[in-house]
């Protein structure tokens, strides 16, 4: 397995360079004590578990897989251990609510932190992930009663969380669940269905699960308007809050995966088990996407953290791997070949992985501290400018970092050549753990939908506004500045584009809603590029005069202003072809006849 090392310049960069993150959240109520001194101990520990203990295990843990033994589900050697010193640390509860034993972490550095899990370890990132999911939603919807019982040992990792919506007969379509839940007269009631594809729905690290099970009432109407969701532990919880009798929850089997072996993906029997009730009656899925976009961001943040592992393990492979000699002359004399890294092919694939990586890095920051705004701000306004920001890029980035880390993963084993293709070098784990991400919390198809038929429409386009307008204010300031002004014009170009493919999916889309949806994989991707580009402006404004001022001794900026002209130059260029594909229509794939496929 490649050998994993934080990225903690790079986050420092992000965090505080570029979106001056501790004096932001200094600001908010309840981060006052989010001092960069604090905050670089947190990320520096962070970095220390995830090198030391979790990457190790990634490998083996791939190799030995769940096992499922009499109706139990086991965790690969070492994962338990792992855990318990993963819970004991307090890492479970960084970003839970202090009132319930969290550490109130920031979300934007919360997501840092789940980065470096996701590119030491994905599997093992799997069981705490889903647990702070489901806490999510219990503190948003839950009784007070409930919030009292659970949220502590979520928080503590004594207990883990899973999400249960899919059924053998159902997946996206949630209005087709079957499972029941019968109201038993004093508060609870008994839920009875089979759920599939439960991540993390069964395993040996915590004393109990407790799933979110969406499920409908009697008197329920049909389709996506008559769930609900309810709170089902494996094992009844008693008045003291321990662990009692069980609640006719099992584990009927485990799923043999392609990738993410070591994390247990379940089929979940519920046999008229004890559950209780979260938010409102049919409302079931209002509150299941709160945990449901938390995890979508938490996805985006896993292809993040896959395609960083990738770039790891690439540039190591390509600075040490002697192989033919440069095309301008022999840089190695003293060796029979030179190294990978001279030949222009595996430049460019290792700059695109790079340039990919750290843009998604700069979005994903952006939209982690608008998630802190909208939840902690004073100010009315900045709370709704904040959440429809994040409303509308939530789509974009679980498709687009997917996306990208799949062909990072991808990039690495061709880096690898031959040797990526087997075991022991690690790199074909990647791809393999990286699909599901494009799969699981909404295909990225289902991502591109939501944002053309939801997000971008959505109040009179001022969701869209909120992402439109700082990209418009950065190209009419900084076109004509004359170090900047090279960067920020094919910015302004791919902006025109994305501008123009957003006027004709509204044109077109009311009268005929195949056409907008025809459109809506590229019309997402063209988003994310421009979007990264966005990114990349600011991030080379804040690079040139460090190195014009001589205030670069170890070169990173300037590593920067050229991985950013390599973005602008190589990548961005994508938008001219994905614009000619949305302004063509959909006409060529929906007239093709269906007995002709």
């Amino acid at each position: 397995m490649p050998s994993y090392k934080a990225p903690l310049r790079d986050m420092r960069f992000v965090f505080y360079e570029l979106f001056k993150g501790d004096d932001l959240l200094v600001k908010l109520p309840g981060y006052e004590e989010m001092t960069p001194d604090l905050i670089d101990a947190i990320l520096e520990e962070a970095g220390k578990v995830c090198e030391e203990v979790l990457a190790p295990l990634n490998r083996p843990g791939d190799e030995e897989g769940c096992r499922f033994e009499n109706g139990a589900v086991y965790t690969p050697s070492g994962f338990k251990e792992a855990y318990n010193l993963f819970r004991d640390g307090g890492w479970t509860g960084i970003a839970c609510d202090p009132a319930y034993g969290g550490q109130g972490l920031p979300k934007a550095v919360n997501s840092l932190v789940e980065e470096m899990i996701c590119s030491a370890n994905l599997s093992f990132g799997m069981y705490p992930g889903l647990s702070h999911g489901a806490y999510l939603a219990i503190e948003a919807h839950g009784a007070s009663e409930l919030k009292e019982r659970y949220l502590p040992k979520l928080a503590e990792g004594l207990w883990s969380g899973t999400m249960c919506l899919t059924e053998p007969h159902c997946g996206t379509d949630l209005g087709l669940v079957r499972s029941k839940a019968v109201p038993q007269g004093d508060g609870s009631y008994k839920i009875t269905g089979t759920k599939i594809f439960i991540s993390a729905g069964d395993h040996d690290l915590t004393d109990n699960i407790i799933h979110l099970v969406l499920a409908r009432l009697p008197d329920a109407p049909k389709g996506i308007k008559g769930i609900s969701l309810f709170l089902v532990p494996k094992f009844k919880v008693t008045e003291a809050g321990q662990v009692g009798a069980a609640n006719g929850v099992s584990c009927g089997s485990i799923e043999h995966k392609m990738g993410i072996k070591a994390s247990s993906t379940c089929v979940i029997n519920f046999d008229e088990a004890e559950g209780y009730l979260l938010g409102q009656a049919h409302r079931g899925m209002r509150a299941m996407f709160t945990m449901m976009n938390g995890a979508r961001l938490g996805v985006a943040i896993q292809g993040l953290g896959i395609a960083e592992a990738s770039y790891q393990g690439a540039v190591g492979y390509a600075r040490d791997r002697l192989q033919g000699r440069s095309l301008a002359g022999v840089k190695c004399p003293d060796k029979p070949a030179d190294p990978l890294i001279v030949h222009p092919d595996v430049r460019r694939m290792l700059l695109t992985m790079r340039s990919t990586v750290e843009g998604c890095r700069a979005l994903g920051a952006w939209v982690g501290l608008q998630l802190d705004l909208q939840h902690r701000s004073p100010d009315p306004q900045i709370r709704q400018d904040a959440e429809d920001l994040v409303a509308l890029l939530t789509p974009v980035i679980k498709a687009l970092f997917t996306d990208l880390g799949f062909d990072a993963a991808n990039l690495g084993v061709q880096i690898f050549g031959g040797h990526g293709f087997i075991r022991e070098h690690g790199m074909e784990q990647l791809v393999r753990d990286a699909r599901i991400t494009q799969i699981y919390e909404g295909t990225n198809g289902i991502q591109a939908l939501d944002l053309v038929g939801r997000k971008m429409g959505a109040h009179a386009g001022r969701s869209l506004r909120q992402f439109f307008h700082p990209v418009a204010n950065l190209i009419e300031s900084k076109l004509d500045d004359a170090a900047l002004g090279a960067y920020v014009q094919p910015l302004a170009k791919a902006f025109v584009r994305l501008q123009q493919a957003t006027a004709q999916i509204a044109r077109v889309g009311m009268a005929k809603p195949e056409e907008a949806a025809a459109a809506a994989s590229d019309y997402l991707r063209l988003m994310g590029l421009v979007a990264l580009a966005y990114m990349w402006v600011r991030m080379a404004e804040l690079a040139l005069p460090k190195v014009a001022e001589k205030q670069d001794s170890e070169g990173f900026y300037q590593a920067k202003l050229n991985t950013a002209r390599f973005f602008l130059d190589r990548v961005l260029p994508q938008t001219a072809g994905l614009f000619q594909a949305i302004m063509a229509g959909g006409g060529s794939m929906m007239a093709f006849d269906e007995a002709a496929f």
